[in-house]
């Protein structure tokens, strides 16, 4: 029974490879900018500030914080920048913001293994960053990975020292609340060499950690008490360990309701069912280089980070020398590719990838024959052609909502609101609906929402339509 499932999967795989169509070819990807930096000063990964500001935070391991201002896209201009040696000399791997806040994943996990560690830095005047704590994991000796943020909760993907849950409600003083270490024993008991086990990506959402447990799979922890940690399901594609223990390095993740798509190394794009964390499923699987029968050291293809564009049903991901892949994912059971950038010809390799209205930017690192040979380092920025461009949008940014951007409260504009509009949708960046607005509603409160930038949605005649709102 088993064996016929893996060829169910296997088969089904094959078709849905083979019978999807492609859907944004016409995204034109163009390089518009180049930034480049040295091997000793690794670009790692990057974000765009996510209160509207035209500023890009970059964690540039050895050369620590770097903040770019962006206000010209082709030209970025260096802003400031914070060393390592303000957090002990930790090499800066992956950050995240909130609010006024960046939190950075500290210590390398690649050559020369660091402590594993975390950093808050006051941005709220980004020429002039301030670091306001930083904290060290005793007894970590293999670096980051990631960091995630959630209400007064830091979320840290500690490599082989497992997932770490600190509180920094006191911007001052971060404390170390738990620690989880997965078993290593899943999906195959008894490994034979456990520092492949390393806590590598995640996402956070009401508390659940969905952890890229790097070759142990996906794993769900619920961390609604941060004092106690507990795994509730797991998840590895059964096609890559059995009936050979294949491990594949789960890297990255991003959540979209109820489906989980995760980056897996050499081994594509995955799509997870979450809706049962006791009974995961893969219902989807992007696998150009038909894996497992293909090679680590001749794969084109390494999917590192991973990015979603909601609005556009795509995903964006880094993939190594093959630099970078757009994915359609608008039927999740059917995930494929529809455009790219880069040469895998070429001696340059991508990590980190990121997105913000139609830029794309692409993190380039050096790496010296494993698992491939790449010798350029520095940031890219790429321009594109949103969805949205050439839909007859009957609602701007401009009159949907007014004020825009808006300080306490923004109207919906009546006259333009009509009976095809029963309800508009307000969300965060990550996607988390916060109300539904009814159109005839004159006012809409806004004061309690941190600055930055939000988004309304609406559908009229089955289309969806987006706009963004910022919150000053």
């Amino acid at each position: 029974m088993y064996k016929r499932t893996l060829f169910s999967i296997f088969f089904l795989l094959l078709f849905i490879k083979s019978s999807y169509g492609q859907t944004c070819a016409t995204m034109n990807i163009t390089p518009i900018a180049d930034v480049p930096s040295v091997c000793n000063t690794m670009v790692l990964t990057m974000a765009h500030d996510n209160r509207g500001l035209p500023l890009l935070y970059v964690a540039n391991k050895e050369a620590g914080l770097v903040i770019y201002d962006v206000n010209q896209a082709t030209t970025p201009q260096l802003l400031s920048q914070t060393s390592i040696f303000e957090w002990g000399g930790l090499d800066v791997m992956n950050l995240c913001q909130s609010g006024d806040y960046l939190f950075l994943a500290l210590g390398n996990s690649f050559t020369n293994p660091q402590s594993a560690g975390i950093a808050i830095v006051n941005i709220s005047n980004p020429a002039s960053p301030v670091v306001t704590s930083f904290y060290t994991v005793p007894g970590s000796s293999t670096g980051s990975g990631i960091v995630a943020v959630e209400g007064d909760y830091a979320y840290l993907g500690a490599m082989r020292s497992g997932l770490i849950v600190f509180d920094i409600s006191d911007k001052s003083s971060i404390v170390q609340r738990s620690q989880f270490l997965p078993d290593i024993n899943y999906p195959y008991p008894n490994p034979p060499n456990p520092n492949f086990y390393n806590a590598r990506g995640l996402e956070v959402k009401n508390g659940i950690v969905y952890l890229c447990f790097d070759a142990g799979g996906l794993r769900v922890v619920n961390c609604v008490n941060p004092l106690l940690p507990v795994e509730t399901g797991h998840f590895a594609n059964p096609l890559l360990y059995f009936p050979f223990n294949l491990t594949r390095a789960y890297n990255n993740i991003v959540l979209d309701n109820n489906i989980a798509y995760i980056a897996v190394d050499y081994c594509g794009v995955e799509a997870i069912d979450i809706s049962d964390t006791s009974a995961l499923n893969l219902i989807g699987w992007w696998n150009p280089q038909n894996c497992p029968n293909n090679n680590w050291f001749t794969s084109p293809v390494h999917s590192n980070e991973i990015r979603i564009n909601k609005a556009c049903s795509q995903l964006y991901v880094s993939t190594g020398k093959s630099e970078f892949y757009v994915l359609d994912i608008s039927n999740p059971s059917l995930p494929d590719s529809c455009n790219y950038f880069g040469d895998v010809s070429d001696t340059a390799a991508t990590w980190g990838v990121n997105y913000y209205d139609n830029f794309i930017y692409l993190a380039y690192t050096c790496t010296f024959g494993i698992p491939f040979f790449a010798n350029y380092t520095g940031l890219k920025t790429l321009s594109f052609n949103s969805c949205t461009v050439g839909i007859d949008n009957p609602f701007s940014r401009s009159t949907l909502a007014f004020p825009n951007p808006a300080h306490s409260n923004f109207r919906l504009n009546l006259s333009e609101a009509n009976e095809k509009m029963p309800l508009v949708k307000l969300s965060d960046l990550f996607g988390r609906v916060l109300t539904y607005i009814k159109p005839e509603s004159t006012v809409y409160d806004i004061s309690s929402l941190p600055q930055g930038a939000y988004f309304l949605e609406w559908d009229i005649d089955g289309h969806a339509y987006f706009t963004k709102l910022i919150k000053q």
